[in-house]
């Protein structure tokens, strides 16, 4: 009976030891995406939101389960109207997982090149994006992201941001975290119907709740890099592709999309969150 009862003992914990073994593996391949990282990269301090941003930066992304054209077209610093042009897709934006989108327009220049050395019509479908430089985007450290981009301006937006604005009156009551989990941008506590202002010079590129986790959103593009983002709104008091200048009124506080009243506010450079408070202005 001794026997019996030590390798019923043996038996249960291999069991335990085994069954613990494959909840890990399992876990961890469901974590990973499709295609698993290079081993080469898994060592270098990155994480899984490092990958998703990397994406991003590409000329090209796949469509994934949960993506919508707004979506893509925030985390890649993009007006989704031109990606809905560069991918000729029509109102209301439908796409689907696992099709293929174009992110940056090939320069003009070398589409023309290519049509008169082939003498047919090249087949990419491009457009000119928010950045158009994506050598540059996710690729610099934070202290760098803190200084305004220098190029030539695209259409009539400005090479760089002139000054920058609170988006309200209240204190901060988070602040911005880099962590992986963090919070990419600022949040305000306030009062129902409170104000919220441009926090520069901009076009309205989006207004909508399209986003999940956002509310009612407000995005405007300040510049060919930057991008800044409003959320949670009560009322939007501003139209897509309407100009403001800093300070403008643009959206009432509200609890849209969240559980109690609050902004929050994200700076967007080439699709990367950073810190507001290293743009904003010292009270």
């Amino acid at each position: 009976m001794k026997i019996i009862n030590r390798k019923t003992a043996w038996f249960k914990n291999s069991s335990l030891y085994i069954g613990i073994l494959f909840y890990c593996v399992i876990n961890s391949s469901c974590s990973n995406r499709s295609q698993p990282a290079p081993v080469s990269e898994l060592y270098q301090g990155k994480t899984f939101r490092d990958f998703e941003q990397q994406a991003y930066s590409a000329k090209t992304y796949q469509v994934k389960a949960g993506d919508t054209l707004y979506s893509i077209a925030w985390y890649s610093g993009n007006d989704y109207r031109d990606l809905a042009r560069i991918n000729k897709i029509s109102p209301p934006y439908q796409i689907r997982p696992g099709q293929l989108l174009t992110l940056v327009e090939l320069p003009k220049t070398i589409r023309s090149k290519s049509n008169k050395s082939t003498g047919q019509t090249l087949k990419i479908i491009s457009n000119q994006s928010v950045d158009p430089s994506k050598k540059q985007a996710y690729g610099e450290s934070q202290q760098n992201l803190n200084k305004d981009p220098i190029g030539s301006a695209i259409g009539q937006f400005p090479d760089r941001v002139k000054s920058w604005h609170w988006p309200t009156i209240e204190t901060v009551s988070r602040g911005f975290s880099a962590k992986e989990q963090g919070n990419k941008g600022l949040d305000f506590s306030g009062k129902l119907g409170l104000p919220i202002l441009a926090a520069a010079d901009g076009k309205i590129v989006y207004t909508g709740d399209a986003l999940r986790g956002f509310g009612k959103l407000v995005i405007i593009k300040h510049s060919d890099a930057y991008l800044t983002a409003y959320a949670h709104n009560d009322k939007m008091l501003v139209k897509e592709q309407q100009w403001v200048t800093a300070g403008q009124k643009i959206a009432t506080m509200g609890r849209s999309g969240t559980n109690k009243v609050k902004l929050h506010f994200e700076v967007r450079y080439k699709g990367k969150s950073v810190d507001p408070l290293r743009y904003l202005p010292s009270r």
